[in-house]
């Protein structure tokens, strides 16, 4: 479906060697766009004369992003034809708590970004365009940046609040069980609620009518920390192989590695060899996962069937 969407959605000016060098540029990019990938055959990306303009193509490729990167449990729960028939039969049943997470909070994350990349942007590289190509590559931007990669602006050209932005949202990614790198949605949504909880003084984290289990929560909190720690030594690494380059650019290019989304000020290229493989393992420990890796190297307790006394430390 998405790569006869594009295949119809090419700009008529756009020259193709032949019909199935058009056909083949719609299924890689197809693919490449439902995986989250990145990957575009044109020299600058979508950032490419003829293609950097089509509005329509760009909501194509963001549904095939926004898609790959709901998870594959969320789309069979929404599109199933087994569940939807049982969901007819039984209209009371609701959508499993992982779907409504994955898909309210990516929803939440596409408006919050698409709103503030277009309120910064719109005098600079929006600049000159009319409201409705403005609105869509802000929502494209902002859903591309939750490790797709692709990019229809000049993202050097992006200002600093904007870089910022991307930087939350490459840190956060897709959902789990998807395509897509970063903490995931639903490790982002269980931290922000927990703290929310805290602070209204509840003893337990409910959403809706579901309970979530300490551990679990311990392993949201885990994640974050173990993210957020590495991305920071990557950035300080970064900092004592690359002294010249400016600290905003290698944190987004840091952040980009570890979200395994592929955006880039430009400065890429020009890293010395420590800085490359600085991300390299970057986009290695983010691809499989921190916690992942954790878990990978650490001893397991030999038991667990004892505790101490409870104390009390300040907090805060």
């Amino acid at each position: 479906i998405g790569a006869v969407s594009i295949y119809t959605l090419w700009d008529p000016n756009l020259h193709f060697a032949s019909v199935w060098d058009k056909i083949f540029f719609s299924v890689f990019h197809s693919i490449s766009a439902f995986n989250n990938a990145g990957f575009s055959l044109f020299t600058n990306g979508l950032y490419e004369n003829g293609v950097s303009n089509s509005a329509i193509l760009h909501l194509s490729i963001a549904g095939l992003i926004f898609m790959g990167g709901l998870s594959f449990y969320a789309l069979r729960d929404l599109f199933s034809p087994e569940i939807l028939r049982e969901r007819l039969r039984y209209p009371w049943k609701n959508l499993r708590l992982s779907t409504r997470i994955n898909l309210f909070s990516a929803v939440a994350l596409i408006v919050f970004g698409g709103l503030l990349f277009f309120l910064l942007e719109q005098n600079n590289v929006l600049a000159g365009e009319k409201f409705i190509p403005k609105a869509i590559t802000s929502v494209f931007h902002s859903i591309s940046a939750r490790t797709a990669g692709f990019n229809t602006v000049d993202i050097g050209a992006l200002r600093t609040p904007t870089l910022i932005l991307l930087v939350f949202l490459m840190f956060i990614g897709g959902s789990s069980g998807s395509t897509a790198g970063g903490i995931k949605t639903s490790t982002f949504t269980i931290i922000m609620l927990s703290a929310y909880s805290t602070i209204r003084g509840k003893q337990t984290l409910q959403i809706g009518k579901n309970t979530i289990s300490n551990d679990l929560l311990n392993r949201a909190f885990s994640v974050f920390v173990f993210s957020s720690s590495f991305v920071l030594m990557a950035c300080f690494f970064l900092t004592i192989t690359e002294p010249d380059t400016n600290i905003m650019q290698l944190v987004f290019e840091a952040v980009s590695a570890f979200g395994t989304v592929g955006y880039s000020t430009g400065i890429t290229a020009g890293l010395s060899d420590l800085g490359k493989a600085i991300i390299m393992l970057s986009m290695f420990v983010g691809r499989i996962g921190p916690l992942t890796l954790a878990f990978a190297l650490s001893v397991k307790v030999k038991t667990t069937g004892y505790h101490y006394p409870s104390t009390h430390l300040m907090v805060g």
